[in-house]
């Protein structure tokens, strides 16, 4: 059984996120973990759609894949196909996957880079940006994070530092579950991080000179299922 689902090198299509080194990240953290094989899985912001491809290869029993870009769906598609995988892939966003939960396993790299303005609702950039704290989609999948779950349920969600990583385990610990870092990587700043740096110093979001971001995996669980 393969440890990873593909070579990310396949998994783009067009204008989707290609797998990035939070998009490994999250994949060797579900390899590391586990997913039985009857688990019900939602890969939630699923871009290439890597992390689906990752539960169904682990042999997870259904895997929902969920974007808000339709070419993303449209690449998650086309990927399981020509892999053999069984996937259901939808557009739509955290309204959409609460509707059909609650999940063993839920998977999650969401757009976390601060931006000067609103999120995106269509274009590559959809993928990235969240707003000027970079939790214009972090908040509200922290705030639902017990809602997606089962009793024996457990998420894992990379972010960058840079998005307020303390943050995100206090609000889902509020909310009833305990969260715990299980993966950290200091990495250079991509392009699209490099191009808004000296706005990112204007704004206090990074010490002047910064061009590193430590990503972070993060896993919560549910009390319940220990």
């Amino acid at each position: 059984m393969k440890s990873t689902a593909s070579d990310p090198r396949q998994l783009g299509h067009g204008t989707v996120y290609e797998p990035q080194h939070d998009s490994h990240m999250l994949a060797e953290a579900i390899v590391a973990r586990g997913i039985s094989s009857n688990s019900r899985v939602l890969d939630l912001c699923t871009g290439s759609g890597i992390q689906a491809m990752t539960a169904a290869t682990l042999g997870a029993d259904r895997v929902l894949a969920v974007d808000i870009s339709q070419a993303a769906v449209e690449s998650t598609r086309a990927a399981a196909r020509r892999l053999g995988l069984d996937i259901e892939a939808r557009q739509g966003d955290l309204s959409v996957a609460l509707t059909h939960g609650p999940y063993d396993v839920v998977l999650c790299n969401p757009p976390y880079v601060p931006s000067a303005h609103l999120p995106p609702t269509e274009g590559p950039s959809v993928a990235w940006d969240a707003g000027v704290d970079g939790r214009a989609f972090l908040d509200p999948l922290c705030r639902a994070a017990r809602a997606l779950l089962s009793d024996n349920g457990f998420l894992l969600l990379v972010q960058s530092e840079h998005a307020d990583v303390p943050k995100s385990i206090a609000m889902m610990e509020q909310g009833g579950l305990s969260a715990s870092i299980v993966a950290r990587r200091t990495v250079d700043f991509g392009p699209v991080l490099l191009e808004r740096a000296a706005w990112l110093e204007a704004n206090g979001l990074i010490v002047p000179g910064c061009r590193t971001e430590e990503l972070a995996v993060i896993l919560a669980k549910s009390d319940i299922g220990g």
